[in-house]
């Protein structure tokens, strides 16, 4: 007994998920021993069930009762535990508290919430700033005690601690947190930065303006916080319909007891009613539905995350990291010196910018190693001119390389001819370096983002699907037109800040219009929140982003986006025949326990039998593929 007792116990000190799965191990093994008519007790081991399994279900069904008068499936299916006991068909009864708490269990392995990623975004808030006092000094303080009109010093790498204005020095700003941009921004005296974007190199010197709970970053938390807030969650089938079910359950066992004078007909049919199968229904489609999403690279977090999906109209693209690559790539290199090859202003201008920290020079130098595959020529006198360019000599010429202000600061003459030129790239978003030989302008590099060599298709598919696609951008116009341009986009939303984004997935929702978004970025986090089914990046992706969405694509390969929506809704079909399957059985099984044929054990084992066909009918989600995919 004692055993027993210490065995009990460590089964209360257990965490909660673990202990459900050891209690129905348990109880499975207690009611297979009672159909076997094997006995460790003085009592029948469906006993066990009852206990372990039943009276959880019985409880959470009375409390439900008590103070919401909530009813749903599990008082129907604590109406046939507690009949079985009293006309002693307490197999019966273990069998069904078996049935159940396994419905239940899988449940609540798909439903775990995913955590909201407000405590990263907590953590990424600077928890210090460095204050220059009036004589020059400085001063490390907490972030929180920053004061608007506090002088800040900022420097190369650190995050910003409040949003303010830059008094001194030249940068560049990763501004990827609150816009999605991939390239960086250079910044001057008089520029506006953001608390929580990374200064990429360069100190400055910078005038607090917003301060605390009005900053950027504690703004994104507040968005985030909101959105979780507003979206609603979907109520299982099989408690929608439990009303209903325990009225039509409860009206045909009374009849039947009035009519025969038989409460064992009574019983049954309350046993036999016990939505088993239909419980079943929805969580089996959706834990296979969820292993076949993972085999393409999706990981689910959400229960009902593929459920949402399915009813989508919409689906909204961030851009940078999502339909792109994200990152900058040369896309064009050109010479305008007589007898000077493009390939060679690009070896001339990468071997310049390969001692520097700036991020488009890196990207400079990364595309032409990946796209030539040759050795970068050496440079001397290397200076980095911050906000500029950079200026080195190689093979004995002068070269500088950077932005038409350094041309025009060196004497360097840009003729119109090439502005005109230079300025239709910068429409599209794109970068544009330009690169002067010895003082005299010898052509230039352009630098964007590419979009991935699938979305264009991926996005034709899901119009397919009868899905529209929506892209919301934090880049102008002219750029956002651009790329929507070659992905077969029809509505766009440029120049998107955070709450703009979700103002437009507000919008849709106030339309009755069901929303998908996909994202990669922390800026993101509250589109995803807020959109009835959010999916991030998850491989390139913000931490931050994955956390707040139901759903994360691992290996960031778009093109699998069409399947996991043609997935959603087969299982949705699914779903709808094992419920159309399981109310069926359930109505022919009442008819035959009103006439006597079926007894409590027996309704028990063909309602078993429902489950069993459910489970089978669902795990054909598992291995299910789209064979319209490549239409």
């Amino acid at each position: 007994m004692k055993a027993v007792i210490s065995r009990l116990e460590w089964l209360l000190e257990l965490g909660g998920m673990k202990k459900d799965i050891i209690l129905l191990v348990i109880s499975g093994a207690a009611v297979l021993c009672s159909l076997a008519g094997w006995t460790l007790f003085p009592f029948d081991m469906a006993w066990i069930a009852i206990v372990f399994c039943g009276i959880p279900i019985i409880m959470e069904a009375i409390i439900g009762l008590v103070t919401a008068f909530d009813i749903k499936a599990d008082v129907l299916v604590s109406i046939a535990l507690i009949a079985s006991v009293i006309t002693g068909e307490i197999f019966a009864a273990g069998e069904v508290a078996v049935i159940m708490q396994l419905g239940g269990l899988l449940e609540e392995l798909t439903v775990a919430r995913a955590r909201s990623g407000i405590e990263k975004l907590v953590k990424l808030t600077p928890t210090t700033a460095r204050i220059l006092a009036a004589d020059g000094k400085e001063k490390i303080v907490p972030s929180m005690q920053v004061r608007v009109g506090d002088k800040i010093r900022v420097l190369p790498g650190e995050t910003i601690p409040v949003d303010g204005v830059i008094l001194s020095g030249q940068t560049s700003i990763n501004q990827a947190v609150m816009t999605g941009e991939s390239m960086p921004v250079d910044k001057t005296a008089g520029d506006e930065v953001s608390s929580g974007t990374v200064n990429q190199f360069g100190a400055f010197d910078m005038e607090a303006t917003k301060v605390g709970e009005d900053s950027s970053i504690q703004r994104m938390i507040r968005l985030v916080q909101s959105a979780d807030a507003g979206k609603a969650k979907i109520v299982g089938i099989a408690d929608r319909w439990a009303t209903w079910i325990v009225v039509i359950a409860l009206s045909a066992a009374a009849i039947t007891w009035l009519l025969t004078g038989q409460i064992i007909r009574a019983v049954t049919i309350l046993v036999v009613f016990c939505p088993c199968a239909l419980v079943l229904a929805t969580p089996t489609a959706i834990m296979a539905a969820i292993g076949n999403a993972t085999k393409h690279g999706f990981l689910v977090k959400e229960g009902d995350a593929l459920e949402r999906l399915a009813k989508a109209e919409k689906i909204t693209f961030d851009k940078t990291g999502t339909l792109t690559y994200g990152t900058p790539k040369v896309i064009c290199a050109k010479s305008i010196l007589p007898g000077v090859s493009s390939e060679e202003i690009y070896a001339s201008c990468a071997a310049a910018e390969q001692l520097s920290e700036h991020p488009l020079g890196r990207a400079i130098v990364k595309s032409y190693r990946a796209e030539t595959g040759k050795d970068i020529p050496s440079c001397d006198q290397f200076v980095m001119l911050p906000g500029r360019g950079v200026s080195a000599v190689v093979n004995g010429a002068k070269i500088l390389a950077g932005n038409y202000e350094m041309m025009a600061e060196k004497g360097i003459a840009v003729s119109d001819t090439m502005l005109s030129e230079a300025e239709a790239y910068l429409r599209q978003g794109c970068t544009v370096i330009y690169v002067s030989a010895d003082d005299h302008l010898a052509g230039f590099l352009v630098l964007a983002d590419t979009p991935r060599e699938n979305s264009a298709s991926m996005i034709d598919q899901l119009k397919r699907l009868s899905i529209e696609p929506v892209l919301l951008t934090g880049d102008n116009e002219e750029a956002a037109a651009s790329i929507a341009g070659q992905l077969h986009i029809e509505e766009v939303h440029a120049e998107c800040l955070p709450e703009d984004k979700l103002k437009w997935i507000g919008s849709y929702q106030e339309k009755q219009e069901s929303v998908c978004m996909i994202g990669d970025g922390i800026n993101d986090a509250p589109a995803l929140k807020k959109a009835d089914i959010g999916i991030a990046m998850g491989g390139i992706g913000s931490d931050i982003a994955v956390d707040a969405a139901d759903i994360a694509l691992v290996d960031d390969k778009v093109e699998e986006l069409p399947h996991l929506v043609a997935l959603s809704k087969r299982m949705m079909t699914t779903i709808r025949l094992n419920m159309t399957f399981s109310m069926t059985l359930n109505f022919i099984a009442i008819i035959l326990a009103i006439t006597g044929i079926l007894n409590p054990i027996v309704g028990a084992l063909v309602h078993n039998a429902g489950s069993v066909l459910v489970i089978i009918n669902s795990a054909l989600l598992l291995n299910w593929k789209n064979e319209r995919r490549n239409f």
